[in-house]
Order: C-alpha cells, then sequence, then structure tokens
C-alpha cells in the first residue's frame, strides 16, 4: 500500500523474506485501494498509511478492505472512539466513513477514509487526566448471532464496572448491526472512559466461539477499570500510535502513559533511527503518581515539512 501510494520500489516483501528493500518517491494523494483480501485489519492499513498521506501533494481517499473488528488490532470503533479525537490534536482532521464491516475469519469489511495534506504538525501536551466524567460504549451482534448476546455482554460490563466506579452511570448500547452493513458473523463491545480534560480510554473485546456473552463484557470492563487505575492521559493502546505522529511535529510533544509498552519501545527505537527524532521516556514526578507505574514521553519531533504544499 505505502509502495502504491508513493509510487515507489519495494523488493524482498514477500512470506518469509528476511530483507526488505524500499526506495519511496513522491507521496501522491488521489484514490488509493487497499485489499488485506482476509479478516487482517483494516485499522492497521489506515496506521501506516495515515502519516504518509498528511505529506502528500493533494487530498487523498483511502479504500481499506478486510475485518473492521478484528483479533490483535483497534477495533474500528476504537479507531473513531477514541484515536480520532486524540490524534486530531496535532492539527489535522480525518473522515472515515464504515461502507461494511467484516468480521474473523471471512473479513469483508470496507471504509473510506478522506483527508487533506498538512504543511507542519503540532505537537500535543497530554498531560493533564482531570477526572473521570463519563463511561460508554456499544455492544455489538452481526449475522446470526442473536440480540440478546449483545445485551449479555453490555450488562455483566456494567456490573463489573458497578464494582469500582460507582457514582457514574454507564450507558452501554446493545446494537444489532445491520444485515446491508455487516458481512458474517460477530460480535463485541467496546467502552469508553471520557475525562474532565478531553482524556479518552477504552477497554474491549470480541466474541468468540465457546466463548460465553459475560465474559467478552468482563474482559472489556476489566482492561478499562486498568487503564484507568495507572494515572496516564492515553491507554495501553494509544500509547504507541501516537509515537510517529510526535517524531514528525514540529516542536516538543508531552504524553503521560501508564507502564510504557513494548509495542511503543519499538515505535520510539524506530522513530529514533529513521525519522532522527528524540525521545526520553521518565517515571512521571507529580505527587499523585508516586504510587503509580506512570511515566512522561517527551519527544523532540523533526519538524516534517510538506515539500508538495
Amino acid at each position: 500500500m505505502i509502495r502504491d501510494l508513493c509510487d515507489g520500489q519495494l523488493e524482498g516483501a514477500a512470506i518469509g523474506s528476511t530483507e526488505v528493500t524500499f526506495t519511496p518517491e513522491k507521496i501522491k494523494g488521489g484514490i488509493h485501494t487497499a485489499d488485506t483480501k482476509t479478516a487482517g485489519s483494516v485499522c492497521l492499513l489506515m496506521q501506516v498509511s495515515m502519516p504518509c498521506v498528511l505529506f502528500a501533494a493533494s487530498p487523498s481517499e483511502l479504500h481499506l478492505k478486510g475485518g473492521t473488528n478484528a483479533e490483535m488490532a483497534p477495533q474500528i470503533d476504537y479507531t473513531m472512539m477514541v484515536f480520532k479525537p486524540i490524534v486530531e490534536k496535532f492539527g489535522f482532521n480525518f473522515n472515515c466513513d464504515i461502507k461494511m464491516r467484516g468480521y474473523y475469519p471471512k473479513g469483508g469489511g470496507e471504509v473510506i477514509v478522506r483527508m487533506s495534506p498538512v504543511t507542519q504538525l503540532n505537537p500535543i501536551n497530554l498531560t493533564d487526566r482531570g477526572s473521570v466524567t463519563k463511561i460508554y460504549g456499544r455492544a455489538f451482534v452481526a449475522g446470526v448471532l442473536p440480540f440478546k448476546v449483545a445485551k449479555d455482554m453490555a450488562a455483566a460490563a456494567v456490573r463489573c464496572i458497578r464494582k469500582e466506579i460507582r457514582d457514574l452511570y454507564v450507558n452501554i448500547q446493545p446494537v444489532q448491526e445491520p444485515k446491508d452493513q455487516a458481512f458474517g458473523n460477530g460480535n463485541g463491545i467496546i467502552i469508553i472512559a471520557e475525562t474532565s480534560t478531553g482524556c479518552l480510554f477504552a477497554g474491549s473485546s470480541l466474541g468468540k466461539r465457546g466463548v460465553n456473552a459475560d465474559k467478552v463484557g468482563i474482559d472489556a470492563a476489566e482492561m478499562l477499570l486498568a487503564n484507568l487505575r495507572h494515572g496516564g492521559t492515553v491507554d495501553e493502546f494509544l500509547q504507541d500510535q501516537l509515537i510517529i505522529f510526535m517524531a514528525l511535529a514540529n516542536g516538543v510533544s508531552r504524553i503521560k502513559t501508564g507502564p510504557v509498552t513494548l509495542h511503543t519501545q519499538t515505535a520510539i527505537h524506530f522513530a529514533e533511527q529513521l525519522a532522527k527524532a528524540k525521545f526520553t521516556v521518565k517515571k512521571s514526578e507529580d505527587e499523585e503518581d508516586s504510587s503509580k507505574d506512570t511515566y512522561i514521553i517527551e519527544c523532540q519531533g523533526i519538524g516534517m515539512r510538506n515539500p508538495n504544499l
């Protein structure tokens, strides 16, 4: 996909290959289609292409096909409800239209992402957590699965959150995905917590054959609660997704996180190697974080300029 976005040369990109040579050329806008042909995640296609098309010569429209709600990747709901509002703080907007949802193992989902290029990205400062003000989400079923499954996932998640957070209304909507907007059978849940300073955290889980609905709901609730305990301003899944944008931005960005994940360490390593950005990761010195595993990731971005604008 990235080769095609920039008329580049790509060698050795085959299964089993141990060496890949990629020579990029000028990033061009326009319409691009990428199809995993499986339930491979459309969100991962979006993750890799977005930093590129921000520096294109003209607006882009990306037609991404595969799984919208797949294991080992952000669900499209996470990308829309958590990633989008936070990443847009870097000074750009994108529009994402979910044409068809697709699940494991068939895939068959499609989203269309539209975005315009920028001259430069702004740095961000996400270090003030605030207090949790609302908790909401959606529990979905698609295909032949009964609506009761969605209701059970939602109810189990609410019960689990209630044990720890009693003073907030938890609004998780059970949803039956329309037949013409979902390919195949699937179920899952995403729960979002929003804070007074606009921070967003999520817990999510997907149903699998043989796993009861209550467990799916409880897994998502427990993931959300774990992300709220560490005192950071981003959850464990957003931290690594912000690294590339911090590296490219013009100035110093800071985010407060819980334990730094291996994904984030890897992203930092490559951002330093490839973009020559400088990162520091240190324990948070704030009083309220002293008993917690809380870190500040700081980056001196390279101030990448769009040569086309």
